[in-house]
């Protein structure tokens, strides 16, 4: 049970808002602990994973990247840029998005898009530019370019064949002693992935006939 307490620890870190970084960092030290290893394998398995994993490095090119455009005016240029087009609403700027990123994860490009690279300096400030005028909510616009971002992504990657949930799925069902291959899971995605652009499209759709103009 003392395995479990890295649990605990990031709960805790999580609450009192410390550095998520040093949140996961410190569990997974505290986990090494009380299974008995000694802090220098422990070391040794921090390095490992990050070795076998340099893209991880990446984000520490791209976010300094995000955060200097936005402090240049990334964001104020992308509201400008919606304030020219007429007809732009919320909810067919999400709409367009979600097709867009359900697209690209379709064909396994699910790291062109994302919430640190379009969703916070362009898609968000770009849908509340296109409510200016109504009485939608910020906050809850902010929310709901987040949640397209995320529903478009789940449903839309496994229809990639060579996504690791569709490897993961084909591993359990073997295990199980059910064979069936990657390309059949992939294909049954489609249905789920037309249901799920079908019915948030709709609810973004539904978003703008329920704005009222000020």
């Amino acid at each position: 049970m003392l395995v479990l307490a890295g649990i605990a620890v990031i709960a805790l870190g999580f609450a009192l808002r410390f550095n998520p970084l040093l949140v996961v960092a410190a569990s997974a030290l505290v986990t090494g602990l009380a299974a008995g290893f000694d802090p220098l394998r422990i070391i040794a398995l921090f390095g490992k994973a990050f070795n076998e994993n340099r893209f991880v490095t990446v984000v520490y090119i791209v976010l300094p990247v995000i955060g200097l455009l936005e402090r240049h005016g990334l964001q104020a240029r992308a509201a400008g840029l919606v304030r020219t087009l007429r007809g732009a609403t919320p909810g067919r700027l999400l709409l367009l998005y979600m097709i867009f990123r359900q697209g690209a994860a379709a064909l396994g490009l699910t790291s062109i898009a994302g919430h640190p690279q379009t969703v916070r300096p362009l898609v968000a400030p770009m849908t509340e530019a296109a409510a200016e005028g109504s009485d939608h909510d910020p906050e809850k616009l902010r929310a709901l370019a987040a949640a397209t971002d995320n529903i478009a992504l789940f449903f839309g990657e496994d229809i990639f064949i060579a996504i690791g949930s569709i490897l993961l799925m084909k591993g359990v069902l073997q295990g199980y002693g059910i064979a069936i291959e990657p390309l059949h899971l992939s294909v049954w995605a489609i249905p789920t992935a037309i249901a799920a652009l079908l019915i948030h499209g709709a609810r973004l759709l539904w978003l703008d006939r329920r704005a009222k103009r000020a």
